[in-house]
């Protein structure tokens, strides 16, 4: 695959994102599921691992509930019991999952208790000693969470499902580790963390999968307030100019490492991949929750499940998706996109950078409508991440043919700068894709926009040293105490 192709067709794709601005991808990002963060998908990340020894396995990461403080407590931040949260693989082109690894989370209850006065009076705290080294050392701890993961092949709701197994111990259940309180409760987090990466067998597929689901430092890197207040920066300043203003909170973490055949079809080197969480269809409150059962049926929850949250590549919702149809697009499956293409053939962000920055020389691109981006943004480039069939749809699309670079040598600009591991080719966490669809928006792709070579910039910079070199590469999350 030729560099400077790769080159051209990345920039193609990243504006296909809907000329992507620097707003935080996926954070509370639709009216509806602003009220739900728990099940607020924020980043989605898919790419060749880069870990040494794990070339032959494609990563996964979903991240979800965002904007954690790390100070959060009593309760902190449990993900829901009675959702269900996927990660989908289309293995085909036809814009159906072929592929979803489906995480169910239980919350297991521990009334501790301590001598008040002669009486033995329930705590009021997430744990009442230390926590930890050991995956299984949670006896001062009140409440945490377990989880299962399924494989299901065909359709999500009736395809064939197989239970993920922990190879070390056979077992079905895995534990979730508690999030970082502080050193006082947990000494050692990132150790503690590190217990709870469990080597697993996926059922149908060959070679040991890697397993982990916690808490970790925010991985995505922007200029949150500035940009919401009507792009208050110097959108042509360095781009270490401005704080990244999240990246003192923390999100939860669904990660996935798979062989890459067992996520690939035969002689289809593409997957397109996209996370959602869905809820019980109905919820009734209830005023008086069950002591005996840790007080945790404030709701009683039924019916067939409702897909609440959807999140492929970044910034589609934020920045592509017109607000009245934002909510829509977190219900709806990527079979049905068609309902979506005007906000691709005729983005409107360009033009809003227009009116803000006209001063500064700023001209959105007069090109319409934008095929170019259909192309694009729906079926993936020719040659580079497009299926032999395919339907269009919206997803993070990743050519598993690409090998991976190691993160000393890849650039934060992706294939935008000759990484051709890099996004849009998948995604990684050291991807800027924040830098990368900014100055693709202002014309970086069409040879006669008068912005074609302007370094735009929100000024919040991520490079992959920033993170890990091993799985789940995110990197330790911020203690709640001390506070620094």
């Amino acid at each position: 695959m030729e560099s400077s192709r790769l080159v051209t067709t990345a920039t193609a794709l990243a504006l296909a994102l809907g000329a992507g601005s620097a707003q935080s991808a996926s954070h509370r990002e639709a009216p509806f599921i602003s009220t739900l963060p728990k099940v607020d998908a924020t980043d989605l990340y898919a790419f060749r691992s880069y870990e040494s020894g794990r070339s032959g396995y494609v990563t996964l990461i979903a991240n979800y509930q965002p904007l954690q403080g790390p100070y959060g407590g009593p309760n902190y931040y449990p993900l829901e019991d009675d959702a269900v949260y996927e990660i989908h693989v289309d293995n085909d082109g036809d814009a159906v999952e072929d592929l979803t690894f489906q995480f169910d989370f239980e919350t297991v209850t521990n009334d501790l208790q301590v001598d008040a006065g002669g009486e033995m009076v329930s705590v009021p705290l997430k744990n009442i000693g230390g926590i930890g080294p050991n995956s299984w050392d949670v006896g001062n701890v009140t409440a945490r969470q377990t989880y299962t993961l399924d494989v299901v092949r065909g359709d999500r709701r009736t395809g064939t499902t197989d239970a993920v197994l922990n190879m070390d111990t056979g077992d079905d259940t895995f534990i979730r580790p508690v999030d970082n309180i502080g050193q006082k409760s947990i000494s050692d987090y990132a150790a503690y963390a590190g217990n709870h990466v469990y080597p697993v067998n996926i059922p149908g597929c060959s070679g040991a999968g890697r397993l982990f689901v916690g808490q970790r430092q925010e991985s995505f890197a922007v200029n949150l307030g500035e940009v919401f207040d009507l792009v208050n920066t110097d959108p042509l300043g360095p781009r270490d100019g401005e704080s990244n203003v999240i990246a003192d909170t923390n999100v939860t973490s669904l990660a996935i490492e798979a062989p890459v055949e067992c996520l690939t079809a035969s002689g289809e080197p593409v997957i397109g991949v996209w996370t959602t969480a869905s809820l019980p269809q109905a919820r009734v409150l209830n005023p008086a929750p069950d002591a005996a059962n840790g007080g945790r049926d404030a709701a009683v929850n039924g019916g067939a499940w409702t897909q609440v949250s959807r999140l492929g590549m970044p910034l589609v919702n934020e920045v592509v998706i017109g607000r009245k149809d934002k909510d829509r697009f977190n219900a709806s499956e990527p079979m049905d996109d068609a309902q979506f293409a005007r906000y691709v053939t005729n983005p409107t962000l360009p033009e809003l950078l227009e009116i803000l920055f006209a001063s500064a020389g700023a001209e959105a691109p007069n090109t319409f409508p934008r095929q170019d981006l259909v192309s694009a943004f729906l079926t993936g480039l020719d040659g580079v991440n497009q299926p032999a069939d395919v339907t269009p749809a919206e997803m993070l699309r990743l050519n598993t043919s690409v090998s991976p670079v190691a993160a000393a040598s890849q650039n934060s600009l992706g294939a935008l700068a000759g990484d051709n591991a890099g996004f849009p080719n998948g995604r990684r966490p050291g991807d800027d894709v924040v830098d990368i669809s900014l100055r693709v928006a202002m014309g970086a792709l069409l040879p006669d926009a008068p912005n074609r070579d302007a370094p735009f910039t929100d000024g919040a910079i991520v490079d992959a040293t920033d993170f890990a070199t091993a799985f789940p590469y995110l990197n330790t999350p911020l203690p709640g105490s001390p506070n620094p």
